[in-house]
C-alpha cells in the first residue's frame, strides 16, 4: 500500500540531497539565507541593521577606538574603513575582549573603567554572534580572501580564551657552521601586541605543524683587543632595524629571541637620538661622550654618534620606487602578505605627484603588476596592491632581475631610484644562491639603483640572506611585524628610510697606548673591515639617510688599570718594540676618530677627522641622557645574548639606565623599550 508524499516534503528531501551532492551550493545557498542581499544600484547604508554595520554606527566607531587604543589584533580584513557583518564585527569584539583580559591580567588599571564598561554592553549586544563563533559555515568566510586553512586559524584565534603563554623548547642546534638554522617553536605561540595600531592585520598564531626554517647568521662577540699590538679598530655603520623588532616580536609572543637574533647595534640604532644637526656642507655631525661602563666601573664606555641631516619635503628629489612583493605560498599568512599590503599603502598615501611608483611580483615566475604610475594616481597604486594574492613558489631571483629591468626604465638621473623588496626571505626557486643575488645587487648598486628591504612574518624568516642582500644593495634592512612598525619605518623615518645623504660610511679609530690598554666595539660583529679598506673607495660600507642617527660603543679599559676580563695574550715580538708610545704628541688624547663617506653621486671619498680627550670623571659628573639609554640598549642585548663581557649587567641594571635616559620620548618608542625589559625579566622568572 502507497502513501502520498507531500509536495513540501519533497522540497526538503531534494535539498538535502542537493546539499550532500554539492556542499559548495548548500554552502552558497546558507550564506545567501543568512544575509540580505544588496542591489548593485543600491548603497551599503540600505542594508538593515541586522546584516551589515556602517563605519559612521556609534558601535562601529566605539570598537574601532578600542582596537587602537589597547593594539587588538584584527582578523577582519579592511575593518576600520568599511561595513561589517554581526559576524565579522563580533569577530573584532572577541578579539578586543581577549585583549583586555591579557592586559588585566598584567596591570588591573590598564583597562580604564568606562572601556571595560563599552565591552561589557557590546559583548550583551553581540551576544549571539559571539556564541555562534566556531560555526564552519559563515558571514566572516565570505568576504576574508585567506585561504581555508588561514581562515581556520583565524577562527581558532577569535574563539579563544586567553590561555597561559606556553613556554618553548629550542632544539638542538649542530655547532661549527658558520650559518645555523635556529629552530623556533613560533608556530604554536599565541601573538601578543604591546603596541598601538590603527586597522592592523596582527600576526595569527599558526595551529598547523609545519616545519619552523627559520635561520640566523652566527655572531660571536667583538672580543677585547690589546692597543699595543692592535692599535686601529675599522668598520662600516649600520642603520638596520630589523633585529630590535625581531627581538620585540619573541618577546612579545613569550619566548626570548635565539643569541644569533640579537644584533646589539640594531638594537642600539632602532632609537634616534638629540645629537646636533651637522652645520655647514657636511651630510652628518659626529658627537663624541666618554663615561664609565655601568656593566663595569673599572671600564670606560666611550659613545661615537653620528646625525644625519634633515631634510625638508620641499627639497628631496623625486622618488622612482619599485616595489617588489613576494607573493609565493610561504607568504600566505595574515602576518605576510595581508602585512605587507597594508604597509605599502602607509607609503602610497604619502607619495608625491612627481614620484612614480612600479609594482613587481614573484612566486612561481615573475611579473609586472603595475607599471611606472605618478604618485597623484593613488587609487590606481592602492587597487594594484589590492589584487595580489600568495600562490607557488618562490622565484626570488627572478623578481629582483625583473624590478632592477622596471627601475633602469624609468630612472630619474637627479632622483631616489630604489627597489623596495617585501618578503619573508624564503626563495627556493631561479637565482637564489647567496652569492648570485649579492652580485646582481651589487651590480644594480653600482648604477645608482639601491635596494631596501622589508622582512615579514614567522616560522620561516630567513634573516641572514635579506640582512646581506640590503647591505650589498646600499639600503637599509627592517622588520614589520605590526602596522605602526610600517608606520615607523615608511611614515615616521620615510626620509632616512628611502633617501641617502651619504653613502660607504666608514669608521676608523685610533686608540693611544698610554691611556688605553684595550678596547672592544659592541655589536657591528659583521660590519667589521680591514684597516686597509677604510682608504679604499671601492670598498662598501653603510649609508646614512636624510635624519638618521648611528651610534656606536667602545668599551675601553685604561692604560694600569687591572681587570677581571681576560686580555688576549702575545708573544713578545723580536724585531718590533712594543709599547712605545708618542705620548708627548697625543698629549691627553684618548683616540682619535676618523670618518670616510661619499655623497651619494660621487665616487670619491671625503675624511673627517675628530680626536676624544682623557677627561677625568668626576663622581659628580652625569652621562647624557643619550648615553644612558644606548647604554640600556646595550646591556639589555649582552643579556639576551648572555655575553662573556657583560659584567654586572642584568635586567635591573637595564632599567635603571632605560628610566635615566628615558627623555622626552615623543613617539613613546623608550617606554615600549622598558616594557619590553620587563617582559622579559618576567619570560626569567617564569622559567
Amino acid at each position: 500500500m502507497s502513501y502520498p508524499i507531500p509536495s513540501k516534503m519533497w522540497q526538503r528531501v531534494s535539498i538535502v540531497i542537493l546539499f550532500l551532492l554539492i556542499p559548495s551550493v548548500g554552502i552558497a545557498v546558507l550564506r545567501q539565507s543568512a544575509t540580505v542581499a544588496v542591489p548593485a544600484n543600491q548603497t551599503p547604508a540600505s542594508s538593515t541593521p541586522k546584516t551589515s554595520i556602517l563605519p559612521n554606527h556609534p558601535d562601529y566607531q566605539a570598537l574601532q577606538a578600542l582596537v587602537q587604543q589597547y593594539s587588538c589584533v584584527v582578523p577582519v580584513q579592511n575593518f576600520g574603513t568599511l561595513p561589517v557583518t554581526r559576524t565579522e564585527f563580533a569577530t573584532v569584539l572577541n578579539a578586543c575582549v581577549n585583549r583586555s583580559n591579557e592586559l588585566i591580567a598584567t596591570d588591573p588599571k590598564s583597562v580604564t573603567p568606562a572601556d571595560i564598561k563599552i565591552l561589557q554592553r557590546l559583548q550583551s549586544e553581540f551576544a549571539p554572534e559571539l556564541a555562534t563563533l566556531k560555526s564552519p559555515i559563515d558571514e566572516l568566510e565570505a568576504r576574508s580572501p585567506i585561504t581555508s586553512t588561514t581562515r581556520e586559524r583565524t577562527q581558532t584565534e577569535s574563539t579563544r580564551k586567553t590561555q597561559p603563554l606556553p613556554t618553548a623548547l629550542p632544539l638542538s642546534i649542530p655547532s661549527g657552521s658558520s650559518v645555523q638554522d635556529r629552530v623556533v617553536n613560533r608556530a604554536n605561540m599565541p601573538k601578543l601586541q604591546t603596541r598601538g595600531s590603527i586597522g592592523r592585520v596582527a600576526p595569527e598564531p599558526q595551529t598547523d605543524n609545519r616545519f619552523n626554517t627559520e635561520n640566523y647568521n652566527r655572531i660571536e662577540d667583538n672580543p677585547f683587543h690589546r692597543v699595543s699590538n692592535d692599535p686601529l679598530s675599522t668598520f662600516s655603520i649600520d642603520v638596520d632595524t630589523a633585529s630590535y623588532s625581531n627581538v620585540r616580536q619573541f618577546i612579545t609572543q613569550g619566548e626570548l629571541p635565539p643569541k644569533d637574533a640579537v644584533r646589539i647595534e640594531e638594537l642600539i640604532n632602532y632609537f634616534t637620538y638629540n645629537y646636533p644637526q651637522p652645520k655647514g656642507e657636511r651630510p652628518f655631525s659626529v658627537t663624541t661622550e666618554v663615561a664609565a661602563a655601568p656593566w663595569n666601573p673599572q671600564h670606560k664606555l666611550v659613545q661615537v654618534g653620528l646625525q644625519g641631516k634633515r631634510l625638508e619635503s620641499k627639497t628631496l628629489p623625486p622618488s622612482n620606487l619599485v616595489f617588489l612583493i613576494d607573493v609565493s605560498g610561504s607568504m600566505d599568512d595574515p602576518n605576510k602578505l595581508p602585512l605587507v599590503q597594508q604597509s605599502l599603502k602607509l607609503l602610497v598615501n604619502k607619495l608625491r605627484p612627481e614620484d612614480r611608483v612600479s609594482l613587481v611580483v614573484y612566486a612561481g615566475n615573475a611579473g609586472l603588476v603595475l607599471p611606472a604610475t605618478p604618485g597623484s594616481q593613488k587609487s590606481t597604486i592602492l587597487a594594484a596592491i589590492d589584487r595580489l594574492e600568495a600562490g607557488g613558489s618562490t622565484a626570488g631571483g627572478q623578481g629582483i632581475e625583473l624590478a632592477y629591468k622596471i627601475a633602469k626604465q624609468s630612472f630619474l638621473k637627479s632622483g631616489n631610484n630604489r627597489v623596495i623588496l617585501a618578503t619573508d626571505g624564503d626563495f627556493n626557486v631561479g637565482v637564489s644562491s647567496d652569492g648570485d643575488l649579492t652580485r646582481l645587487i651589487e651590480q644594480k648598486r653600482d648604477q645608482g639603483i639601491f635596494l631596501t628591504v622589508l622582512g615579514f612574518g614567522t616560522g620561516n624568516y630567513k634573516d641572514g640572506k635579506m640582512e646581506q642582500l640590503a647591505d650589498k644593495g646600499n639600503g637599509n634592512y627592517a622588520y614589520i611585524d605590526t602596522l605602526l612598525e610600517a608606520k615607523k619605518v615608511l611614515v615616521n623615518d620615510l626620509r632616512g628610510t628611502l633617501f641617502t645623504i651619504a653613502k660607504d660610511v666608514k669608521i676608523q679609530v685610533e686608540f693611544n697606548p698610554a691611556k688605553v690598554q684595550a678596547y672592544r666595539l659592541i655589536g657591528y660583529e659583521n660590519r667589521l673591515l680591514q684597516n686597509q679598506d677604510f682608504n679604499d673607495d671601492k670598498k662598501d660600507a653603510g649609508d646614512i639617510g636624510a635624519g638618521h642617527s648611528v651610534t656606536a660603543l667602545y668599551e675601553i679599559i685604561p692604560t694600569g688599570t687591572k681587570s677581571d676580563v681576560k686580555l688576549p695574550e702575545i708573544d713578545p715580538l723580536r724585531y718590533q718594540r712594543s709599547g712605545e708610545t708618542v705620548s708627548d704628541a697625543a698629549g691627553n688624547e684618548l683616540m682619535q676618530v676618523k670618518l670616510r663617506y661619499k655623497l651619494p653621486q660621487d665616487s670619491t671619498s671625503q675624511l673627517i677627522t675628530q680626536t676624544i680627550q682623557d677627561d677625568d670623571l668626576r663622581t659628580d659628573q652625569i652621562p647624557s641622557t643619550n648615553l644612558r639609554f644606548a647604554a640600556a640598549v646595550a646591556t639589555f642585548g649582552m643579556v639576551l645574548r648572555d655575553s662573556e663581557y657583560k659584567g654586572d649587567a642584568s635586567y635591573d641594571l637595564v632599567m635603571k639606565l632605560a628610566t635615566q635616559g628615558k627623555g622626552e620620548d615623543q613617539e613613546g618608542y623608550r617606554g615600549e623599550f622598558i616594557r619590553l625589559v620587563e617582559q622579559s625579566r618576567g619570560l626569567i622568572t617564569r622559567k
